[in-house]
């Protein structure tokens, strides 16, 4: 803002070469090439809403696979439980029966635990900070085109950061 505010909107067009995070450079670029704060706003959190809709699919996959994986271990210690039963008459079969049931149902549980739901978790909280920043930058970018006070932007910014 600092940089809007000597040189012009134009003087940030080197700063929109320069950056490497692809909707910072497109809110600098939109701003560079002289869009309406409310034709702004709204490209941007279009651009938003899809990116946050796409990451958080990816996020409920994992979540997805959570949810069933205790299933298929039920369904396993099932099928073991079946190998044992065809196999009462001769003791000497039950323990593998017996032994791939538990299995089945520890992998289930185990993975669904302590991999797949952590997993899901882990991914929303990165969409959710990611959208939060994406956020900051469209108010930072439209604050800027309104030609707010460098100060203010910076105290309105700070908001999104506690």
């Amino acid at each position: 803002s600092n940089i809007a505010r000597k040189q012009g909107l134009l003087g940030l067009e080197p700063l929109a070469e320069r950056e490497e995070d692809p909707f910072v450079k497109r809110g600098l670029q939109l701003v560079v090439d002289g869009g309406e704060p409310e034709n702004i706003r709204a490209i941007l959190e279009v651009e938003l809403d899809v990116r946050e809709h796409a990451d958080t699919r990816a996020a409920k996959v994992f979540e997805g696979m959570g949810i069933y994986a205790p299933t298929l271990g039920i369904i396993g210690a099932v099928l073991g439980l079946m190998a044992v039963m065809q196999n009462l008459a001769d003791p000497s079969k039950l323990g593998t029966g017996i032994a791939a049931a538990f299995t089945a149902t520890v992998y289930g549980i185990g993975l669904a635990n302590l991999f797949f739901l952590p997993v899901a978790g882990k991914l929303k909280g990165i969409v959710a900070e990611q959208t939060q920043m994406r956020e900051l930058v469209i108010e930072g970018v439209v604050s800027i085109v309104l030609g707010e006070n460098p100060r203010a932007i910076e105290s309105k910014l700070n908001g999104f950061l506690h």
